[in-house]
Formats: structure tokens, sequence, C-alpha cells
């Protein structure tokens, strides 16, 4: 059996082309992304967006925790969601809790599930995946 210490949880958050990876232990309530402080975490939108599956939690069962996110690919706002993912899966996993999960899932189901779109690719013909070059016929 592990002890309190050394138990360990790696889990991953995907939005876009965004990748998270979040590790869960016992620690001091310290959320970190990318080595930053979740409290100085610079744009406050995406700051908001990956505090919701915390303020969704008792503060008491996250503040024995420390999370570090590892955030890659992707805009501000993708990197946002994917942290927020990963940590919403690792507060689950740590937990185990039935009524947390019913809480976050009716909140935004995303924060569980993730959301399989993707921007779709270019094709000839045109500027981008839809739009296609004009036509002048004089």
């Amino acid at each position: 059996m592990l002890s309190k210490s050394k138990k360990v949880l790696v889990l991953s958050g995907k939005r876009k082309t965004a990748i998270a990876r979040a590790t869960v232990r016992f620690g001091k309530g310290r959320v970190r992304i990318n080595n930053v402080p979740l409290e100085i975490f610079e744009p406050k939108l995406a700051r908001d967006k990956i505090l919701e599956p915390l303020l969704l939690i008792d503060e008491k069962a996250w503040k024995q925790l420390d999370i570090n996110v590892k955030v890659s690919g992707g805009g501000f706002m993708g990197q946002a969601e994917a942290a927020r993912m990963a940590i919403a899966k690792g507060l689950l996993k740590w937990t185990k809790s039935t009524r947390l999960r019913t809480a976050l899932r009716d909140y935004d189901r995303t924060m569980i599930a993730g959301d399989p779109r993707r921007s779709e690719p270019k094709k000839f013909g045109g500027p981008g995946a839809r739009a296609r070059d004009q036509k002048s016929y004089r």
C-alpha cells in the first residue's frame, strides 16, 4: 500500500491542439500552470476558466493537494481549457466522488468528456477549408 506522501497521479487534458499534463500529489494547496502560480497567471480570463473545477469542489478537499500543470500547443484559451480538464480529471480520480462527477458534468460536460472538435484541414482552390477563390468574368 502506498503511503500518503508517495501517491502521485498524472492525468492529461486536451482542447483543440493544446495538451495539458497535470500532476496531483499531497501538498499545501499550490496550483501551478507551467511553473507559474495560479494566483498570478495571466490573462485573467484564462485564470478564471482554470479555477472553475476548484470552485466546484469544497476547498478542504483540494487545499491538501499540490497540482502542477504543464501545457503546450494551441492558444491561451485552448491551453486554459486543457488545463482545466486535466485538473478536473485529477480531482475526480483523487477523490473518487460520484457527487463531484455529477457536479462537474452538470456545470460543464467538457471538463470530463472533452470536446472532439478540431479545425478542418485546408483544401486546394481557395484560402481556407471551405472558402474558394473568387471568379471574375470580365
